[in-house]
């Protein structure tokens, strides 16, 4: 069964295990920080010997490796290198198993390697971290001295990795340095949306002193710092500060090495942007799902009677009298009868024109058409339109939504959504994501499908919130959140409502917040193109509204919210002008109507405003 990837996010560590120093300390580091761990076996003759003399010594390193083969998590190329210079050699093995990170222990790697710190901090050919002293697999409190720069953010994402019970992030100053520095500012971001970790800021002319009393002070265990950002003319040295605490620290010690240059002349004031990673592979390692979790519908039944909470589905639907019955019927056999997951489900109708409300009538479930709900505000068009006067016909403490043109309707569809929020007081809102097979005529690619989440979706958040870049399939019909965060949102009444909601509940929850989990496959009715550019151009309006709503300016006139459609006909071409202006309607709980409602929920029979079929 596949399941859940925890934290760590590192994928994979790579530990050479050089004959007559088997690097044991650098292999549990490794085990601590990466989801897969590498050894790459290393016989280092002398310049005098032949090459063939090492054929005997290769076979007793095969021999250890085939035992370090053994453990959870830990894989042993097959072949033995044998080299006078083996850095060079592993090199080149670097380059093939691709790793995110390369562990040596400092007594003793270098020297078995043949290498100096200068030869690390000059010629690594990935990031490197450096331990001297045993690492505990969980630290009971962890100390990370940061600057800023790529060295910082390497050191901040390991110590995050090995997920100690405190962690201590110290930003060094030096006296008169005023505001924060260019190289700080991406990471002064991701902490600021870490709660977890402990915040201090220090002012010092000694850093290295300043680290060791810090350490001393919070109770620290490890101490996880980079090396020097430039050169040192002593090749043994990684930096003053680093071998000052490697010197005297009372605890075990990690120094980080990235490969991103950091050169004399000019500081790279980039470094920084990519600090943001951090926080998206923890977020990501931490709150992606798999349905398979939450396969066990008793539990998950048990866990919703014990925090009292009730849930409700709601459907939305437009002509869907194909799939409608079998989505119905599914749902309420399987989580309704068989086991009272859902309380209760509806069918949100947007004024169909064929059998699809006749059909869910005859399922006994409540059918609303969503243009003669609160009538008093009027009528539109829209999805989002649908979901938005949802919350107003539904009652429970948990609203998931599922599109009703799902072909390989399964249960997982809804119980994979509400798993994270019976599991995860955190979280708010829920996302699914899936493959999608792309219908091309009778043929189906697979995964071809989510052309606008991956063409404008995705990209767009990148751009402008990349805290959400981890969010597989933002767009997605799938998902489920708490009524006490979606009330308080404002919903769009278009295509754009499912970006909306993301962003909306990020800005006021968090990247912790959202979470999301793999539904398997999902098989639909694909969109033609024409239709798939209306929604990009709708998702785009959606974006910059809410880009609109931080920086307190227009983006987006009036005047361009009309879409200049290119059309064929009879050999040529013209334009058809569509207006697709992407509006949004309040926060529930501003709407009268809705406190009205909620205050009534108490009572047998609610009224709502409009009609049920």
């Amino acid at each position: 069964m596949t399941t859940r990837r925890l934290f760590p996010s590192l994928r994979r560590a790579l530990v050479p295990v050089v004959h007559g120093f088997g690097g044991l300390r650098a292999i549990e580091a490794a085990r601590a920080v990466a989801t897969e761990v590498v050894l790459v076996g290393i016989v280092h003759l002398a310049g005098d010997q032949p090459l063939s003399a090492g054929a005997a010594l290769a076979r007793q390193v095969r021999a250890r490796l085939k035992e370090l083969d053994l453990a959870e998590g830990v894989r042993a190329r097959g072949r033995v290198l044998v080299a006078h210079a083996p850095w060079d050699d592993l090199r080149r093995v670097v380059e093939s198993e691709d790793p995110d990170l390369m562990i040596l222990d400092i007594d003793g790697h270098l020297e078995a390697l043949g290498i100096t710190a200068a030869d690390v901090l000059a010629g690594a050919p990935c990031d490197v971290a450096l331990v001297r002293g045993d690492v505990p697999r969980r630290p009971a409190h962890a100390l990370v001295p940061v600057r800023g720069g790529p060295h910082a953010e390497l050191a901040l994402r390991i110590g995050l990795d090995l997920r100690p019970q405190h962690l201590t992030a110290v930003h060094l100053r030096a006296p008169g340095e005023s505001g924060t520095s260019a190289a700080f500012r991406g990471l002064e971001r991701v902490l600021a949306r870490l709660p977890d970790v402990s915040k201090r800021s220090a002012v010092t002319e000694r850093p290295a002193d300043t680290i060791l009393s810090e350490a001393a002070e919070v109770g620290g265990d490890l101490i996880i710092m980079g090396a020097a950002a430039r050169p040192s003319f002593d090749h043994a040295s990684f930096g003053a500060i680093a071998d000052r605490v490697l010197a005297e620290a009372d605890c075990p010690v990690i120094v980080v090495k990235t490969r991103r240059p950091m050169t004399e002349a000019a500081p790279d004031e980039s470094a920084g942007a990519g600090a943001i990673s951090i926080l998206v592979d923890k977020w990501f390692a931490e709150n992606t799902y798999h349905t398979d979790e939450f396969a066990d519908l008793e539990r998950l039944v048990a866990l919703k009677h014990q925090q009292g909470l009730t849930i409700s589905l709601a459907l939305p639907a437009l002509n869907e009298e194909e799939t409608v019955g079998t989505v119905i019927g599914t749902i309420q056999r399987e989580l309704m009868q068989r086991v009272p997951l859902i309380d209760e489900m509806v069918l949100i109708d947007s004024n169909s024109n064929d059998r699809t409300r006749e059909i869910a009538s005859e399922f006994g479930v409540p059918v609303y058409i969503h243009q003669e709900i609160l009538p008093r505000l009027g009528a539109r068009k829209g999805k989002g339109e649908a979901l938005w006067k949802s919350l107003l016909v539904t009652r429970g403490d948990i609203v998931a939504w599922i599109d009703t043109d799902i072909v390989n309707i399964d249960p997982r569809f809804v119980y994979g959504i509400i798993g994270p929020l019976l599991l995860n007081p955190k979280v708010q809102l829920v996302k699914g994501f899936y493959q999608r097979p792309l219908r091309v005529g009778d043929k189906t690619q697979a995964g071809g499908g989510g052309r606008v989440t991956e063409l404008t979706a995705r990209p767009l958040l990148n751009l402008f919130y990349p805290e959400l870049s981890g969010i597989i399939q933002p767009l997605s019909g799938e998902y489920a959140g708490r009524r006490t965060a979606l009330e308080q949102i404002p919903f769009f009444s278009g295509y754009g409502v499912e970006i909306g909601m993301v962003i909306d509940i990020f800005d006021r929850f968090g990247i912790e917040g959202i979470a999301q989990v793999d539904l398997l496959e999902r098989v639909h009715h694909n969109q033609e193109l024409d239709a798939l550019s209306k929604m990009s151009f709708a998702i785009l309006q959606a974006v910059f509204r809410k880009l609109e709503g931080n920086d307190q300016r227009a983006f987006v006139a009036d005047v361009n919210k009309t879409m200049k459609l290119i059309r064929q006909e009879a050999g040529s071409y013209y334009l058809d002008v569509e207006e697709i202006a992407e509006r949004e309607r309040p926060a529930m709980v501003t709407v009268p109507e809705y406190t009205a409602s909620r205050a009534e929920t108490a009572q047998p029979d609610v009224v709502v405003e409009g009609r049920a079929s």
